[in-house]
């Protein structure tokens, strides 16, 4: 945890950035870093990594909670915020801070008892993150869907070891398996110890000497996999869904690395969401908006029924209240706002113009009311 940025520092946030701000960052970082526009970037690899676990902790609210209040051992299973002593950099963290200092040795590595990280340690796998596109219905309740993802897997020939089939690794006898050698050095001070990787084996503490064909050694091939993946019903633009373990195999026996789901929805053709909302624009008529009549107002569900009262004006919006989108992280479903527009009819042939005139001869300035105040106004102002 202490090597790690201020997920805020890394989205380019300030701290209680609010939920959009947090999207559309992570959207554009993401863009930029992605693997596949810099490829062979280890550089860019690392920030990509770095943006989806910084997303992954401040899109979802109690996650983002935890943070704002411990910071990285708020989110850390095995800080002290969670229950252990992560929170004060645990016990190991410190003496490697000593070890790091003072050549992982000597006075201080005799006291503490200080080693250096190896290199041979266990790594967990890098993270992916791939894009999918799914209807607006599907986003809204959520649906199954099959992808396939070219990465590296573990290599079925040698079972992930590198090793041909039948042999096996062997300890290095230089560093007798640690991956490190170690110098001392006598100072004035005292005597203090260099730690290294070991050259015979390139730090891994193991020697291959029948590496398997199909990897070269290496354990992981790269190879297209087919994987179902659950969308859960509320989500949206930018929502990220994480698929743990489904990333690349993890390295020196490490847990292997996530897959980050993005997700992008088709516009519907009626439809536009706002969070949890629906919004709708219905046309109606002079007559509807005049005397009033039952519409029918289609919802994701279904068709409904509702009353427009007379005298309705343009631009009314009414609200049906629960027919919008369920919440992804609760049962709780937005509203359905239904904008009234009001349609001129167009194309009238000479029979429907005399009936419209006729109209406008019968319905007088006085029942229009804010034409009425508006000649009254004019009248004032030359009067």
């Amino acid at each position: 945890m202490a090597d790690k940025r201020d997920y805020y520092e890394v989205l380019g946030l300030k701290k209680g950035a609010s939920e959009d701000e947090i999207k559309k960052s992570f959207r554009k970082l993401a863009m930029k870093y992605h693997p596949d526009k810099n490829p062979g970037d280890k550089e860019a690899e690392e920030k990509f990594k770095e943006i989806n676990e910084a997303y992954a902790v401040l899109s979802d609210p109690e996650q983002k909670q935890k943070y704002d209040q411990f910071g990285h051992a708020g989110v850390d299973p095995n800080s002290f915020a969670g229950g252990g002593f992560g929170g004060f950099g645990g016990f190991e963290d410190i003496f490697d801070m000593f070890s790091g200092a003072f050549g992982g040795g000597g006075a201080f590595g005799g006291a503490f008892g200080g080693q250096a990280r190896r290199s041979n340690a266990p790594r967990k796998g890098n993270d992916i993150q791939k894009s999918m596109t799914i209807d607006f219905t599907e986003a809204a309740f959520g649906c199954k869907k099959q992808i396939k993802l070219t990465k590296y897997v573990k290599c079925k020939t040698c079972g992930g070891t590198g090793a041909k089939p039948g042999t096996s690794k062997k300890t290095c006898p230089n560093c007798g398996g640690t991956g490190e050698v170690r110098t001392q050095q006598r100072t004035p001070l005292g005597t203090f110890q260099s730690v290294s990787p070991c050259p015979n084996c390139n730090g891994t503490g193991q020697i291959n000497e029948s590496p398997c064909t199909d990897c070269n050694g290496t354990g992981r091939v790269r190879d297209t996999v087919k994987l179902t993946v659950n969308i859960p019903a509320g989500v949206d633009n930018d929502s990220v869904i994480p698929i743990r373990g489904q990333g690349e195999p993890g390295i020196n026996g490490g847990p292997d690395g996530d897959l980050y789901i993005v997700i992008n929805v088709r516009p519907h053709k009626i439809f536009e969401r706002r969070g949890q909302d629906l919004w709708l624009e219905i046309p109606i008529s002079f007559d509807q908006a005049a005397l009033g009549d039952d519409i029918v107002v289609p919802t994701l569900e279904e068709k409904v029924s509702y009353k427009v009262p007379a005298g309705t004006q343009p631009g009314t919006v009414f609200r049906l209240k629960g027919k919008g989108v369920k919440s992804v992280r609760s049962n709780r479903k937005g509203d359905l706002y239904v904008k009234v527009v009001l349609e001129v009819p167009t194309k009238l042939n000479s029979k429907q113009k005399k009936a419209v005139k006729a109209m406008g001869e019968a319905v007088t300035d006085d029942c229009y009311q804010k034409k009425s105040r508006f000649l009254k106004a004019i009248k004032e102002f030359f009067s």
